[in-house]
């Protein structure tokens, strides 16, 4: 990988850390939240388009397919993780999905895109992989035997399950995107725009229909604006950057490499939970670190 695509790939790790570490207890609010970081972060980078490749050189009627296309899917991501957090445990969900999602972006990448990373970038990927879902399992509580028939049996564990369906939808999302820049030439930044938009319009039917069911989305609508102002501002900021740097970054390096990178924000933001609330274990998680540096030194070579 070039050291622009490596620099590029590694900021958006530091930008979505840190728009994690800054919005992490506020997006706990749900659609509410989400609704207004999407409307936020139009708003403040649709400002950049004129000076960022403007649309690109695709149609209009392709750019808007392909950005409602990214909506869908990137909404659909969000849901299912969710629903993963509140099926099982947090930490597991999280550790398989950031862990099987780049697994599966780097099959798809070799089997339809026709990539072929080296051997060395291979294990590279393999490092960061195994760092970074090692990173979410070390402190996991394990679910409790339950017995049938005299014998102990153990549940099928819906962390794992959500995790993997998450998995699955980050790929997805992943290679639509990156296929959707690179195939038709759109610019990031745009596309980012474009597909923020969508989740603001699909979010806001979303709680449209919870209004016709009896709630009262502006009543919450308003409340999560006033009270969490400066995480949205945070979201809307560094999530559209660290996701449009990732986009840059697969323009001019392979998918199969650039997805495992961007999971090393998974890291910074443990690395941050250990030294700021001294969770546990930090010997393992420097040690998950670790080898996950090592990935990104051998993906770099």
């Amino acid at each position: 990988m070039s050291a622009t695509a490596l620099g590029l790939v590694l900021a958006a790790a530091v930008a979505h850390a840190a728009w994690n570490i800054l919005a992490a207890k506020s997006s706990r609010s749900g659609i509410p939240f989400l609704f207004w970081g999407a409307v936020v972060s139009v708003a403040v980078w649709a400002i950049a388009i004129p000076f960022t490749g403007g649309f690109g050189d695709a149609g209009l009627g392709l750019f808007v397919l392909a950005v409602v296309v990214s909506g869908l899917l990137h909404v659909l991501y969000m849901l299912v993780l969710q629903r993963g957090y509140r099926a099982g445990d947090l930490s597991t969900v999280y550790a398989t999905a950031r862990g099987s999602g780049p697994v599966l972006t780097v099959i798809v990448s070799i089997l339809l895109l026709g990539e072929r990373p080296t051997p060395l970038s291979l294990a590279g990927v393999a490092l960061v992989v195994v760092g970074v879902t090692a990173f979410g399992l070390i402190g996991r509580r394990g679910r409790p035997a339950v017995r049938s028939g005299g014998e102990a049996r153990r549940r099928w564990d819906p962390s794992i399950v959500f995790g993997l369906l998450t998995g699955v939808a980050i790929a997805t999302y992943t290679v639509w995107d990156v296929s959707m820049v690179n195939s038709l030439g759109l610019a990031p930044v745009a596309f980012m725009v474009g597909t923020s938009a969508a989740e603001a319009v699909i979010f806001g039917g979303m709680l449209g229909a919870d209004g016709l069911r009896g709630g009262s989305p502006a009543r919450r609508l308003r409340g999560e604006l006033r009270t969490n102002w400066r995480s949205l501002l945070a979201f809307g900021v560094m999530s559209p950057l660290s996701y449009i740097l990732v986009l840059t970054a697969a323009t001019i390096a392979p998918l199969s490499l650039v997805a495992p990178m961007r999971e090393t924000s998974v890291v910074l933001v443990g690395l941050y939970g250990v030294i700021r609330y001294r969770e546990s274990n930090p010997a393992l998680r420097l040690t998950a670190a670790v080898i996950v540096v090592a990935g990104v030194t051998l993906i770099g070579l």
